[in-house]
């Protein structure tokens, strides 16, 4: 018998305890390999899989929530700017579960107070909102802050920049599965806010809305992603998603 016989499989094995739900053996040399994903090249730079939503040079793919029509926000140094009084703007490409990246900076000239201050909202499917707030020595209702659900759930902790400063939200999000009007499981999200776990797979209590109970309503397994026109200059930059 050669030597090359007496070598184990370097890949896995063949002869171990099969995992309880999974179908494979522990350590199972029959698994597939993971696909390959490059890495952006600095941090929160899109990975190599990922859709890209707003490039920083064009609002291609965007479009006004009110009627429709072209979003008539407007660029500003790469980022795209809420201009005050058009209104909501959202992607023409729908998804569900995904991993989300979205940079935003409220106005660096601190204007207004709680809820009045560099307000604005990133809403996953259209619908349920993490809210956008400029809350550094800001304070308002907890469930109104930045990295809140709105309505439902606080943030874990306040990790908000200065005013003028850049901020990242990295979401994990499942949406919600329905069979007719019930819900058979309720959507859930993980939200990292400036490096920071400010909602941990948090399952929300239906869609999120102003001074009432949420309740969930019946809909696709995708929809848009939307941003808020709150009547102040919060910006917008480097928008993507990756399906899960």
């Amino acid at each position: 018998m050669s030597i090359i016989e007496h070598v184990p499989n370097q890949l896995g094995y063949a002869d171990t305890p099969v995992i309880p739900e999974t179908g494979r053996r522990v350590h199972d040399r029959e698994t597939p390999q993971p696909r390959v994903v490059t890495p952006g090249a600095h941090a929160g730079d899109a990975p190599s899989d990922a859709v890209v939503l707003f490039d920083g040079h064009s609002l291609a793919g965007w479009e006004s929530v009110r009627g429709g029509g072209d979003a008539r926000w407007e660029i500003v140094d790469g980022a795209m700017q809420v201009v005050p009084g058009t209104g909501d703007v959202q992607t023409t490409h729908v998804f569900g579960d995904c991993q989300l990246h979205v940079e935003f900076r409220s106005p660096d000239v601190v204007k207004g107070h709680g809820q009045g201050r560099g307000n604005s909202g990133v809403f996953l499917m259209g619908t349920y909102e993490i809210q956008v707030l400029d809350c550094r020595d800001n304070p308002t209702y907890a469930d109104g802050t930045t990295g809140a659900l709105y309505g439902q759930y606080p943030p874990l902790v306040n990790a908000c920049r200065s005013a003028g400063e850049w901020s990242t939200y990295d979401i994990i999000w499942r949406a919600p599965r329905f069979e007719g009007d019930r819900v058979v499981s309720p959507a859930s999200a993980t939200v990292i806010l400036n490096g920071v776990v400010v909602q941990n797979h948090q399952v929300l209590l239906g869609q999120t809305n102003h001074k009432v109970l949420p309740a969930y309503h019946p809909h696709g397994l995708t929809g848009p992603l939307r941003l808020q026109d709150h009547g102040d200059l919060v910006r917008f930059r480097n928008i993507w998603y990756r399906p899960l």
